[in-house]
């Protein structure tokens, strides 16, 4: 078992789990965060810190999209292990649905 990003985390971006994350499988991408399956130690305690819930464990039914977008952009994308602002429109995103299809930017983020 390994933890995903989901849709939700599409334009909210909040960082708080990637601070807490004890072997930093978080990757970063511009308006989007993923977990590196290889890296992830099942530890579970980035899920409860995600404010949006986008962090969901593989095991749950319909996530294997997620754990192939958490791979490939894993390898893509620069390390994060500093937490900073959540996007601008956070809030106001939260919640909406489908947004990986509508707002998804594959281009990486700042990393750290």
């Amino acid at each position: 078992m390994t933890y995903i990003v989901s849709d939700n985390c599409v334009l909210c971006k909040y960082m708080d789990c990637v601070e807490v994350c004890p072997v930093d499988c978080f990757y970063e991408g511009e308006n989007f965060l993923v977990i590196h399956p290889d890296e992830c130690i099942d530890c579970g305690v980035c899920e409860p810190e995600c404010p949006a819930e986008a962090i969901k464990p593989d095991t749950e039914p319909g996530l294997e999209k997620w754990l192939q977008v958490n791979a490939e952009f894993a390898d893509k994308w620069p390390n994060v292990t500093v937490k900073r602002e959540p996007m601008p429109d956070s809030k106001k995103m939260d919640g909406v649905a489908n947004k990986f299809d509508k707002h998804f930017s594959a281009n990486p983020g700042q990393g750290d």
